[in-house]
């Protein structure tokens, strides 16, 4: 990975048009003085709580709390590392890089990297003319609209066609610049039985494998003759492709898989295409095999949820367990899209339409779900001892569940499907595993009474708890106030921030020696100390403290609206009431203390912000 000179972020951040940048992703209007708002692209709303300040270059959204500089934009809309975002906007934005020197042997392989590239992109390129418009590339055509995809979803994915000839692609490689150890190197070429070098795929249609960038690594290939083996035929391993490392679709889908928080992944190629033909656009593949640690962390990349919709088959099934394995350990959702038997996602695209694709996917269950059901329908659950096996499969599956409702709705379904009372389900699903009953003298099952249940579908009533006395802790209300934000952190950041929209007066306010330790929390602390020599510019050198940076953008997007020194010394006085505020709860909480001079003070700070706050309201709106 080339690496560039410090400078260069600065050249880069200067050249972008912010606005430009973010008003591609969501429309944008003007609210106050130099501040931009619009519905936020990274979680669903309807009211705008996103802004941006594009002399800063900042972004900040109230409602997910998302927020950063320019880099971290597009780090984050598409899906790129901090390099790859700087390489984004430069192309983007028309500035030149140049890597900082590197040792002979490293700008070396790096060259090589980036002719292997070029002659992947070339070649997909002629691939995907040839399959629009050549005679010979008819049938795959045909075949394609066969399957229900259209032209313009088979050109966002570009997908094409190899000719039949053994030596187009080499020829024309040759003709471009190319070396045949290029060709191999590339995976385009083999030796073929005589010993020369021929195209690797001839006649079958090609699907392009990208990284999450777009550049192309390699190819999928279906065969189009029945005389043809295999049927799938991928690029040979090599330096830039490795099937079990990528996912297909990942940089068509990147976007959309961010803005939903969650990612539907596939099996083949086609099932991508039909689903993001169908309004999924945020669908990837596994291109056919297990799902790999590299596959589960390029789908983490992509969104914190994901969704299975593999075939409904046995197969699919245990591909389905082979990913929850894969995934576990991970900070990774996984759900099961409920696909009918023996139908592909694309089957069900070309025989319900985009609907029924949609409805099924908006109706995946939680993977735990699906274990469950999974082994409910494996047993003949009318005698008790397929009752247990049942039970003894679901327990490692159910044991680790924290208490939820989720876990009492599937102890119910376990219970309603094996006849048997909730809580002795409840009791053997999180106990040890179990010694199969001694059987009696006459050979049959003997009786312990757990075959006693109600009937199917009824749920046990069981009696509330006792009674809390008056006063007792409510643990709701607790974690409410848990998560409820401080009231003294947020008057802080105000203060903050109206010292950012006036620097002029808010130079003197922060200069005072005492503000910085009297404030509540490190995040805060820091911020002032970071403000002090950086207020004119709040968002610059913040690089190499991700919290911070996106604090900045976070007050900056406040400051918009905190514009004159009136505003300042208000808020300043709001911040003396809040400590006053929080200095009299600790005393009277720990009953101590006289707290009559404190609400005296206190009284007279409400006083003086009666008066000052109509005037700060006034110069507010000015």
């Amino acid at each position: 990975m080339p690496r560039y000179p410090d400078e260069a972020r600065e050249q880069i951040r200067d050249a972008v048009d912010f606005a430009d940048l973010v008003g591609a992703r969501t429309e944008l209007r003007r609210a106050g003085s130099g501040r931009l708002e619009g519905l936020c692209p990274f979680h669903d709303e309807r009211t705008p709580s996103f802004g941006i300040d594009p002399g800063q270059k900042l972004y900040h959204c109230f409602g997910c709390n998302a927020g950063g500089d320019v880099f971290k934009f597009v780090q984050e809309t598409e899906g790129l590392d901090f390099v790859g975002a700087m390489e984004y906007l430069a192309d983007r934005y028309g500035v030149t890089l140049e890597p900082v020197a590197e040792d002979p042997g490293a700008l070396e392989r790096r060259k090589h990297v980036e002719r292997l590239h070029e002659l992947l992109d070339r070649t997909a390129g002629f691939y995907e003319r040839y399959l629009w418009d050549s005679a010979e590339a008819a049938p795959a055509r045909e075949y394609l609209a066969g399957r229900g995809l259209q032209e313009a979803s088979l050109r966002a994915y570009r997908v094409g066609y190899s000719p039949s000839r053994f030596d187009v692609v080499l020829k024309a490689s040759r003709r471009a610049g190319f070396s045949n150890r290029e060709c191999e190197a590339a995976g385009l070429t083999q030796r073929s039985q005589s010993g020369p070098l021929i195209d690797r795929f001839r006649r079958r249609i090609m699907f392009p494998l990208a990284d999450r960038r777009g550049r192309v690594m390699g190819f999928g290939a279906r065969a189009l003759g029945a005389d043809q083996m295999p049927k799938y035929l991928n690029s040979s391993e090599n330096e830039l492709f490795s099937k079990g490392r990528n996912v297909y679709g990942a940089h068509v889908a990147r976007v959309a898989a961010t803005k939903a928080g969650s990612v539907v992944l596939c099996e083949g190629y086609t099932d991508v295409i039909a689903l993001h033909q169908a309004g999924l656009q945020n669908v990837v593949g596994s291109m056919g095999t297990a799902l790999t640690e590299h596959q589960v962390g390029e789908l983490a990349r992509l969104a914190p949820q994901v969704a299975l919709a593999l075939d409904a088959d046995a197969a699919g099934q245990e591909a389905m367990l082979r990913a929850a394995k894969v995934a576990a350990g991970r900070k990774l959702e996984l759900r099961v899209v409920p696909l009918p038997a023996g139908r592909d996602p694309a089957d069900v695209v070309a025989d319900g339409g985009a609907d029924a694709i949609r409805s099924l996917v908006e109706a995946s269950v939680p993977f735990v779900t699906f274990r469950v059901q999974r082994e409910l329908a494996r047993e003949d659950l009318d005698s008790a001892e397929a009752k247990d096996r049942a039970i003894d499969a679901l327990r490692p599956v159910l044991a680790p569940l924290a208490p939820s409702a989720l876990r009492e709705e599937l102890i119910l379904s376990v219970a309603d499907a094996t006849k048997l009372a909730p809580s002795l389900v409840a009791g053997w699903l999180a106990g040890p595993r179990r010694t199969p009953p001694a059987t009696a003298a006459g050979g049959g099952s003997r009786s312990t009474g757990v075959g006693i249940g109600r009937p199917r579908g009824q749920r046990r009533w069981t009696p509330p708890g006792p009674p809390q006395p008056p006063g007792a802790p409510n643990p709701a209300a607790a974690a409410r106030r848990a998560s409820a934000p401080d009231p003294l952190d947020l008057q802080e950041r105000q203060f903050l921030a109206a010292c950012i929209g006036s620097p002029k007066d808010g130079a003197t306010f922060l200069a005072d020696a005492e503000a910085q330790q009297a404030l509540s929390t490190p995040l805060n602390r820091r911020a002032i100390a970071h403000l002090r020599s950086h207020l004119g510019a709040p968002a610059s050198r913040t690089d190499d403290d991700p919290e911070l940076a996106a604090f900045m953008a976070e007050l900056v997007n406040r400051a918009t609206h905190l514009h004159s020194r009136t505003v300042l010394e208000a808020e300043a006085l709001k911040l003396r009431k809040a400590r006053l505020d929080r200095r009299i709860a600790d005393l009277r909480a720990a009953g101590a203390g006289d707290i009559a001079t404190l609400a005296a003070e206190r009284s007279a700070l409400q006083h003086a912000l009666d008066r000052l706050v109509p005037q700060a309201m006034e110069a507010d709106l000015g």
